[in-house]
């Protein structure tokens, strides 16, 4: 690189929530990989705080007292992962943007080749999760579900891939000019398409703690995904209807020429209702998802008080 060439940046976003434990660890780690890179390229490594309440953020201002690199943005309280990546990506620096947590179940080591394909033209560079250090059943309720989400979704879904990724300018334009209140950004990544390359791994051991994904949190954000990416529960209704029709006449005919005491008509009248109901359900979600994008409320707040940032500080 020449003496008075501009070094391109690379921003390294770390959401965190109360990992005191993990970040030592995994910023061992980071910079191991990422310091013989240093002569080429600026690094900015912004950690997202949101709101831990144990000694997260201290931890980090003390990495910070000896690499200035270190940068982090509080919120004022946990927005959730995908809203705090979202204003990440957002803030960050970098002509490439790389997405990671600090558990280490994502390796750094992997960043430097996330980079190499980065220089060889890619847009978007990310990691496929072959193997995962849990429950064989989960393994497959989750593999299953991003398969039919692929199927219902009206644009590309990247199978088996999560933030874990690097991605361009580019990129990162698209997925912030999404007005979506629920972010989710795996399905923004697929939806921008460009030049991608995939890299396959097998996800590590959590290097300390506990995951702070459970059941119900699964349950939630995978509904929330299917609202962000996919109309198909609204057109299901069309596409179920002739059906519905036929059901009417069948059991309308039945309750006709069958003494059954109106058996068949109540069942019409119940089937009926319930298609009523999921109908109003369905469309329901909807219509609170639109109401929450044309209220259009930030989907992080930042606690400026609390974060040292190096760029710009406008919401």
């Amino acid at each position: 690189m020449k003496s008075n060439e501009k070094k391109k940046i690379i921003s390294i976003i770390c959401p965190v929530y109360n990992e005191k434990d993990c970040i030592p660890i995994f910023y061992k780690r980071l910079t191991d990989v990422i310091n013989p890179l240093k002569d080429k390229y600026e690094i900015q490594i912004l950690f997202l705080n949101n709101s831990s309440t144990d000694n997260t953020l201290e931890i980090i201002l003390a990495l910070r007292e000896k690499d200035q690199s270190v940068e982090v943005l509080t919120y004022s309280r946990n927005f959730g992962y995908q809203a705090s990546v979202l204003t990440g990506i957002k803030k960050a620096r970098g002509e490439a943007i790389v997405v990671i947590d600090v558990d280490c179940e994502d390796p750094p080591e992997m960043i430097p080749q996330f980079i190499e394909k980065w220089q060889a033209g890619y847009d978007i560079v990310y990691g496929i999760r072959n193997k995962r250090d849990e429950w064989q059943g989960l393994i497959w309720t989750r593999k299953m579900f991003y398969r039919l989400l692929k199927s219902l979704a009206d644009t590309d879904i990247i199978l088996d891939m999560a933030e874990f990724s690097l991605f361009t300018t580019k990129i990162r334009d698209i997925i912030v000019n999404n007005r979506n209140t629920f972010p989710f950004i795996r399905a923004d990544i697929g939806y921008a398409g460009f030049k991608r390359y995939g890299i396959e791994y097998d996800r590590q051991h959590r290097v300390s703690g506990k995951t702070k994904y459970n059941l119900w949190g699964m349950v939630l954000f995978g509904a929330g995904g299917i609202l962000s990416v996919s109309t198909a529960p609204m057109r299901l209704a069309v596409y179920f209807f002739p059906l519905v029709v036929l059901i009417n006449l069948i059991l309308l005919v039945l309750d006709s020429l069958l003494i059954t005491n109106g058996l068949y008509f109540r069942l019409l009248v119940t089937f009926n209702l319930l298609y009523i109901i999921s109908l109003i359900s369905v469309f329901g979600l909807y219509i609170a998802r639109i109401y929450k994008n044309g209220i259009g409320r930030p989907v992080t707040i930042i606690d400026w008080n609390r974060s040292h940032f190096n760029g710009d500080k406008k919401e």
